[in-house]
């Protein structure tokens, strides 16, 4: 039997600003990834997000991203190893914080946004981030971006790791997914979305934007909590992986 886990991002609301549909998607995932106050988020923000992933029974990951509000984490930055490691120490420790305030533990660490795509390709801004991870709680799950050099990095570690996919991000030929800069990035059909999240999984492969199959390994999806159709994205998505046999679960 295949089985999966469904991932989106909470939390990335800030001070009177509100972002994403945290609520209404929490019924149709089974692990979130919560900000950490430097792209996204802020102290009251991780607390009641904290929260409201426990209510809800599902997964804690925390989510931390280069030190960039006004371009939400998103931008590259020339960062050092060093600097990886301490801004990864510090929001996952954070976020930590507030987990075993409230009774709960954290599963995993996904970094955000620019941070991510740059530890996909960087091996060693990869490793920073999983000794980082590591020295910090070796139990937790590393989410990386399936085939990436973080997946690599946090296997030779000694982290578990989770390979990651996206419901709604078109693929490059390389694995990589297409820049957010480029029109052709998300995917905005339902039923693309589905068909693509069923080959990934089934099949272990992806249709690139040029046109050829990509080898990758399914182990958690991820779904965007900030896009118009995130909700129904979520809920159809489970209800096809449900529907074709495939256990949707946390990775705990």
């Amino acid at each position: 039997m295949y089985q999966v886990d469904l991932n989106c991002d909470l939390g990335e609301s800030f001070g009177s600003y509100t972002l994403g549909l945290d609520q209404e998607i929490l019924p149709f995932v089974t692990s979130v990834n919560i900000a950490c106050g430097f792209h996204a988020g802020d102290p009251a923000v991780m607390h009641k997000t904290v929260e409201l992933a426990l209510k809800n029974n599902v997964a804690i990951g925390a989510h931390p991203g280069l030190p960039d509000l006004n371009g939400f984490g998103r931008r590259v930055m020339d960062i050092t190893v060093r600097e990886a490691y301490d801004m990864v120490l510090y929001q996952v420790g954070a976020l930590q914080a507030f987990v075993k305030a409230a009774g709960g533990i954290v599963q995993h660490v996904k970094p955000h946004g620019a941070l991510y795509n740059m530890a996909a390709k960087n091996k060693f801004l990869a490793e920073g981030i999983a000794e980082a991870i590591y020295k910090l709680e070796p139990e937790l799950i590393l989410f990386g971006l399936s085939g990436s050099e973080s997946i690599k990095a946090g296997e030779r570690i000694g982290l578990r790791t989770a390979s990651e996919v996206f419901a709604d991000r078109t693929y490059q030929s390389d694995g990589s997914l297409t820049p957010r800069q480029q029109m052709d990035a998300m995917i905005a059909n339902e039923q693309d979305s589905i068909e693509q999240v069923l080959g990934m999984v089934t099949k272990g492969t992806v249709l690139s934007r040029q046109g050829s199959f990509v080898e990758l390994k399914a182990d958690t999806i991820c779904i965007h909590g900030d896009g118009a159709k995130a909700v129904l994205f979520a809920k159809k998505i489970k209800e096809s992986l449900r529907n074709k046999g495939i256990l949707v679960q946390s990775l705990r």
